[in-house]
């Protein structure tokens, strides 16, 4: 049987949520890369350095874990559905505000408050898909479902290679205030998730703390585990257009151009390892996915020509979001009953909390380590790759994976 099989099988309404949370991720995920198309461009306006103006992506991640954990908490309590809604009209309108900002201060209190509400959408739209589908479709759905990062990241590069020199590095935030029309379909066409019970008619359970308490050990492996994940996906791809302009020499045309082609390799390996993870688990595929960025690693930034560096940029996407595909069934298959709508994004989140600072520590190393008196990105790039990719790759295979595991809104089902 073929793995995509199962999607075969899916109904309207869950082919609907399936959609509605693949969009969100990605929509959230184009105006988080928004800026790092433009940062280069914010630092002139500002007069400022491209690490000073890191700082705001910085702070997007470093404040995505108090968006997992209070919109989580709301899902659990409310509904996924709703909170959702609520969730993407918020960083809509802080990302068409970021257009609006007349100094780097207010830029990057922007970006941290739309850093909060970026961290809601992952943990949310995940547990309202992963919820409404079978068992079986999980792997397939993860996949489809974290493509949506690279997805928007394609977007993000689509509309740098064809409006940018038009409208600007403001008029990039102005179209990212788009998602906010995903709403009208998430009212129309979503339904709340099947393993939601409302508050008011469930049985009351252990505290958000005591399952905590209770899931500690679990909570810091996944969290160490994400850490890894979120230095490899965000040290491989928010520096990289920085490096193809500044260092390799590239206009926006041709970045774009590789950037578009790079996510394209993303999205596939997303969608195949996250559907063949749930043959061969999801362990397996996350190890497998994370070693063989290894040997693709050299290409993607010392590639002698304009293609070959484009190859090396799609194959080491291609792993890298391969490994990152079975992240949205392993975490909510790992999750505790009854909160399934905190745990996944607030351990993702945190994880992004450890690796926030990954931008200015690879701006830092690159101006350390330079190249004919500039700022080597590519070696920074690469070191930090080499060893992010073992760690994925240690944490996930000697961890644990609970797939086929049955959800249920019982806190203390298990």
């Amino acid at each position: 049987m073929s793995i995509f099989q199962p999607l075969k099988e899916l109904t309207p309404v869950q082919r609907n949520t399936v959609l509605a949370a693949y969009l969100g991720w990605l929509l959230d995920a184009f105006d988080f890369f928004i800026l790092v198309f433009v940062l280069k461009d914010v630092a002139k306006e500002f007069n400022t350095t491209i690490e000073a103006a890191s700082v705001a992506i910085f702070l997007t991640l470093a404040a995505r874990p108090v968006g997992a954990f209070l919109f989580g908490m709301a899902a659990d309590r409310w509904g996924r559905r709703i909170v959702l809604m609520i969730n993407i009209l918020a960083f809509s309108a802080l990302e068409f505000a970021s257009g609006l900002s007349t100094s780097l201060a207010m830029l990057i209190v922007l970006r941290t408050l739309y850093g909060v509400a970026m961290g809601g959408e992952w943990g949310v739209g995940a547990s309202l898909a992963m919820e409404t589908i079978p068992p079986k479709a999980r792997g397939a759905v993860s996949g489809i479902l974290q493509a949506g990062y690279p997805s928007g990241y394609l977007a993000a590069s689509i509309v740098f290679f064809a409006l940018y020199p038009v409208i600007g590095w403001r008029g990039m935030f102005f179209v990212g205030a788009l998602p906010a029309l995903l709403v009208f379909f998430l009212r129309r066409k979503i339904p709340e998730s099947p393993s939601f019970e409302p508050l008011a008619t469930r049985a009351a359970g252990p505290s958000l703390g005591s399952q905590l308490k209770r899931n500690l050990g679990l909570l810091i492996w996944v969290v160490l585990m994400m850490t890894a994940f979120n230095f490899f996906s965000h040290g491989t791809q928010d520096v990289y257009p920085t490096f193809l302009e500044t260092q390799r020499g590239f206009d926006s045309h041709v970045t774009g151009a590789i950037a578009i082609f790079y996510n394209i390799g993303a999205i596939i390996g997303g969608i195949v390892f996250g559907a063949w993870s749930q043959k061969i688990g999801r362990r397996k595929a996350i190890v497998i996915a994370s070693l063989l960025v290894l040997p693709s690693a050299w290409l993607w930034v010392y590639a002698p020509g304009t293609v070959l560096l484009a190859v090396g940029a799609f194959l080491v996407q291609f792993f890298v979001q391969g490994a990152w595909g079975v992240v949205p069934a392993h975490l909510n298959e790992l999750s505790p009953q009854g909160m399934r709508g905190t745990f996944p994004g607030t351990a993702y989140q945190l994880g992004n909390l450890i690796a926030s600072g990954n931008a200015t520590l690879l701006t830092g190393l690159a101006a350390h380590w330079t190249q004919a008196g500039q700022p080597d990105y590519g070696r920074a790039m690469l070191v930090e790759t080499i060893i992010v990719a073992i760690a994925v790759a240690a944490l996930a295979g000697f961890g644990i994976e609970r797939k086929e595991r049955v959800f249920s809104s019982d806190p203390h089902a298990e």
